[in-house]
């Protein structure tokens, strides 16, 4: 990496999260693109060499980390509402089928990377099946875990599903560097055999790479594993793919076959029982916590205090804006506050400290990152965001941390940073251009309108 300007960023509240937040802080980031030093600004004299950024009336934090995205279906903003499932998913497939190029993934990847950056999210969790988002992320400068997904329901296609998965997976390796990292995920219990999540964990543990499930999302995902029964099994039936019952529940389905060796990202994790949770401790495995598109599915409320509980590694995620339709990560945080004190009748669950800890060092702890990145430490990475607290749907402030998570949103964004390089600032973005991708966008959502008539 080229070295940058040392550079000292002072702000209104700098929040570090291993320590109390501090009030007129400052951090010095060095050449090589990691902190130096962070305090109260009248304690860091910043060396001659330095250029002194004041960001005012704002908040200085660790880049927020969404742990569950899909930047490939970008253009299904909006048009996926108010169905079932099984209907989300079949239209969701039979549209991509028959409406998109692989242009239209790569610029929606793309179109995701710039929400990310105006929204303050510097690490992304991608599972998706076109591996657009490996060349996305390089491309923006952002950090993250592209998860390239593997389907078969039928166990006679294991052998030409792993063959497309080693294939795909040696492919995207070529995007690999300090900043992104390849990973597999084999999709859901309902698009993936026993032989098959058998296979993929085995090739997890061997290669050594990162691994993504859905897991545990809906009662039509229980129905099938628990009994073969349930809106999944007709459809699979119908192509000759036998439905006998698989295990108690998800989890431990995936334990018996081996998958959680690889101390997979479970994604979602609605109907987790104690005995689940327990296992998902116990092998180490973390979890995606994408509370918004679990609600407006109809699946119910992810047991978070419970997981925690256990010790659980749990990250905050968005899902696809084809069943959340925003990418704002304190949005998502406020959110689940909200339902998990409902759902408890506890008024105090959930802190804006406990959000701010699920969006930062939880998220990079769920990734594995949490020694890079996460809080404002001295020799981590530089991976940064400043949020504004000047305007007046925020102020009067407080409570910087009660600002950010219940009142802040992500359009409050006025930099975002990874490893000390400025790729957002007060509307301008360094790295890529939404005017050239708009029109991609647009062209690949009248073909979807089109299809979906």
């Amino acid at each position: 990496m080229q070295d940058l300007p040392l550079t000292l960023y002072r702000a209104a509240w700098v929040l570090p999260v291993c320590a109390d937040p501090i009030r007129n802080g400052a951090v010095l980031v060095g050449t090589d693109g990691r902190i130096a030093t962070v305090g109260p600004a009248t304690a860091i004299e910043p060396p001659e060499s330095a250029q002194v950024i004041d960001l005012g009336e704002a908040a200085l934090l660790p880049g927020l980390v969404n742990v569950h995205a899909h930047p490939e279906l970008a253009m299904f903003r909006g048009a996926l509402e108010d169905l079932s499932f099984r209907d989300w998913i079949l239209r969701l497939v039979g549209a991509k089928r028959a409406a998109l190029t692989d242009a239209d993934f790569h610029a929606a990847a793309r179109w995701t990377m710039v929400e990310a950056l105006r929204s303050g999210i510097t690490t992304l969790a991608a599972t998706e099946s076109s591996g657009a988002s490996a060349a996305a992320l390089c491309e923006a400068g952002l950090r993250g875990v592209v998860y390239q997904e593997v389907f078969g329901p039928d166990p006679s296609q294991v052998d030409d599903s792993m063959a497309g998965l080693r294939a795909a997976v040696d492919c995207l390796r070529a995007w690999e560097c300090d900043r992104v990292t390849i990973g597999i995920s084999p999709h859901a219990p309902y698009t993936v055999s026993d032989e098959l999540f058998r296979a993929v964990g085995e090739y997890a543990v061997a290669e050594r790479l990162p691994m993504a499930v859905h897991v545990a999302e809906s009662t039509i995902e229980h129905q099938l594993v628990q009994a073969g029964e349930g809106d999944f099994a007709p459809g699979l039936r119908a192509r000759g793919i036998a439905t006998p019952p698989r295990g108690r529940t998800t989890v431990e389905m995936l334990d018996r076959l081996g998958v959680l060796r690889a101390r997979p990202l479970l994604i979602h994790c609605v109907l987790l029982d104690g005995d689940d949770i327990r296992r998902v401790s116990d092998t180490g495995s973390a979890v995606a916590h994408c509370p918004v598109a679990n609600a407006r599915l109809g699946h119910g409320l992810a047991p978070y205090p419970e997981m925690i509980a256990q010790n659980v590694r749990v990250g905050l995620g968005t899902d696809s804006v084809g069943s959340n339709n925003r990418l704002d990560l304190l949005e998502e945080a406020r959110i689940a506050s909200i339902l998990h004190r409902a759902r408890l009748a506890q008024s105090d669950l959930l802190r804006p400290a406990d959000l701010l800890r699920l969006c930062t060092i939880d998220g990079a702890r769920a990734l594995g990152l949490d020694g890079t990145i996460g809080t404002l430490e001295p020799e981590k990475d530089a991976d940064l965001c400043a949020i504004s607290l000047a305007a007046p749907h925020v102020r009067p402030v407080h409570d910087p941390l009660a600002a950010i998570f219940h009142a802040a949103r992500g359009c409050d964004v006025v930099m975002t940073m990874v490893q000390g390089r400025v790729l957002y600032r007060d509307g301008r973005l360094a790295t890529l251009d939404p005017a050239a991708l708009e029109p991609v966008m647009e062209d690949a959502a009248a073909r979807l309108r089109e299809a979906m008539r």
